[in-house]
């Protein structure tokens, strides 16, 4: 039951590890840009229902990143994530117009979280090879980053193109080097079994009561 001690004594043998929350609206290219660092390759994705954890390694550190499902009805589940994260990747798809309101009342709720409300802000501004794209200028208006200023909370919007394995790299880089001043990264990342039971239920409790279910049906 639980953690074994060889299993505790290597997660706490780990050194230099951050941990990062990547979110955003459904179809943004979350999970595709997560896999093309993971894996260096464009990869078949379908929506994400519920979660996908990876540890990316850049450079000499661990990023366990949490790649959290970006529909509307999984959304309430991200609070579950929020416990010793270093940083928020939020993945925008710059094509699309008709959601960037959307997009923008997400940053912010989220950013605004309590036990977010200190950590940096990296937005991938993805999908910039599309000629209807949102550049960078206009993102930062759209999504009114200017407020972060205000409270001198630091953040980047960061060009990316995931398919072609464009702007990523530069991204983690400002992340990285943003976190180093500040955080100690030889903290372990530890799930509490609190955390996942509950996750568990709210998951559970979203997909029988909507149409989850007869999605999730069609990959099972």
């Amino acid at each position: 039951m639980g953690y074994s001690m060889s299993k505790i004594a290597s997660i706490f043998s780990k050194q230099k590890e951050i941990r990062l929350l990547v979110c955003g609206l459904d179809a943004a290219g979350k999970t595709t840009m997560l896999y093309v660092t993971k894996l260096g390759e464009v990869v078949t994705t379908i929506p994400t229902i519920g979660f996908n954890v990876e540890t990316v390694l850049y450079k000499n550190l661990q990023i366990v990143s949490w790649d959290v499902g970006g529909r509307d009805k999984i959304r309430p589940l991200w609070r579950h994530y929020y416990q010793d994260t270093s940083g928020i990747v939020f993945v925008v798809d710059s094509n699309d117009r008709d959601r960037i309101d959307e997009a923008k009342v997400q940053l912010h709720e989220i950013a605004n979280e309590d036990l977010l409300r200190e950590v940096p802000i990296l937005v991938f501004a993805n999908k910039q090879d599309l000629p209807n794209a949102l550049s960078v200028k206009e993102l930062e208006e759209k999504l009114d980053v200017a407020k972060f200023d205000k409270i001198q909370r630091k953040w980047c919007i960061q060009p990316t193109i995931a398919i072609q394995k464009e702007g990523i790299q530069e991204g983690f880089q400002w992340m990285v080097d943003t976190l180093k001043p500040k955080t100690d990264l030889k903290a372990p990342i530890i799930e509490t079994m609190v955390d996942s039971v509950t996750m568990k239920d709210d998951l559970l409790s979203i997909w029988k009561s909507s149409g989850l279910k007869a999605l999730t049906s069609k990959f099972i």
